[in-house]
């Protein structure tokens, strides 16, 4: 069946936003256009695949068949398509890798200071994100690596997927202003509290917008707890200087926090939270350069680390 590939691209942009007009937008053709095509590529499939009505437009059983058959084609195509464009504008020496702050800063910094040493001419783009939106820009083809926290839904599309090192969400504070977290009634023996306990005091957080906000409160939930914090924000660096200053119990990676702060220290708790991982993904379909090879080789080189908790 000869079927033009403008015909199918045209079929997914309307699929996609269940718009004629949007997919015209899109496309930079008209309305009628669109239109015309969707008509041609039904009588050359033989089949309906759009229900239209003048308030809506929906997708026939046989058209989401097709979307689901279409939809990684399309993606593969533009993929490469933007690769050499970007290729293109930098002399193909360009490596873009998807991480939240917090990953880059405590996990990431020493694999891209390694990383442009060895390819100096090579232009390194980090988008920066939560992991939820930097596992979406590598479905999306945005990036050509994400390094991620787990659990993450929006690892779809079954990229590859590396285990670089556990690690455990803590709870810190400044016992200056919080002394009775830290002070057990029995001398020379930590205070330790229990999931229930620590609601009393304000609860500083990441946003809903992230994987860590889920995690908490799903572990809270285990113990039948409405996690309810003080302040949500997207930067876990913020959470430690809000900390510092007594403004509440900041929950953060346990890599963010070193052993001997002086401003803040660990609270114990009773109830064991799960450890979590952060991941590396990749879309190994589609090929690497030599720049991202090495960025591969550097983290898969790091063993994985169990997480000390």
């Amino acid at each position: 069946m000869d079927v033009s590939y403008e015909l199918y691209k045209v079929f997914y942009r309307v699929a996609k936003s269940l718009s004629f007009s949007e997919a015209a937008a899109e496309l930079y053709i008209s309305q009628s256009a669109v239109s015309q095509s969707i008509k041609l590529l039904e009588k050359r499939l033989g089949q309906v695949l759009f229900v239209r009505n003048t308030k809506r437009v929906a997708l026939t059983p046989e058209g989401e068949l097709l979307l689901k058959h279409i939809e990684p084609a399309i993606q593969l195509i533009t993929q490469g398509e933007n690769q050499l464009t970007r290729d293109s504008v930098h002399g193909g020496k360009q490596l873009r890798i998807a991480a939240s702050d917090t990953i880059c800063r405590y996990f990431l910094v020493p694999y891209f200071n390694e990383l442009h040493r060895r390819f100096p001419q090579v232009h390194i783009s980090i988008i920066n994100g939560t992991s939820l939106r930097c596992a979406e820009l590598l479905a999306s083809g945005q990036a050509d690596f994400a390094v991620v926290n787990s659990p993450n839904p929006a690892l779809a599309g079954n990229p590859e997927i590396r285990k670089l090192r556990e690690f455990h969400d803590i709870f810190v504070g400044n016992p200056a202003y919080f002394p009775d977290c830290f002070k057990s009634k029995r001398e020379n023996a930590p205070k330790v509290l229990s999931l229930k306990e620590l609601m009393n005091y304000p609860i500083l957080m990441l946003s809903k917008r992230s994987t860590t906000s889920t995690f908490l409160h799903e572990q809270f939930q285990k113990h039948s707890l409405d996690l309810a914090p003080s302040i949500e924000i997207s930067s876990n660096d913020l959470l430690l200087d809000l900390a510092k200053i007594g403004l509440g119990i900041a929950c953060v990676p346990d890599f963010c926090v070193p052993e001997d702060s002086e401003d803040l220290r660990r609270l114990s708790i009773k109830e064991t939270l799960a450890a979590r991982k952060l991941l590396l993904a990749y879309d190994n379909k589609l090929p690497l350069s030599e720049a991202g090879k090495c960025f591969l080789e550097l983290l898969s080189a790091t063993a994985y680390i169990p997480s000390k908790e």
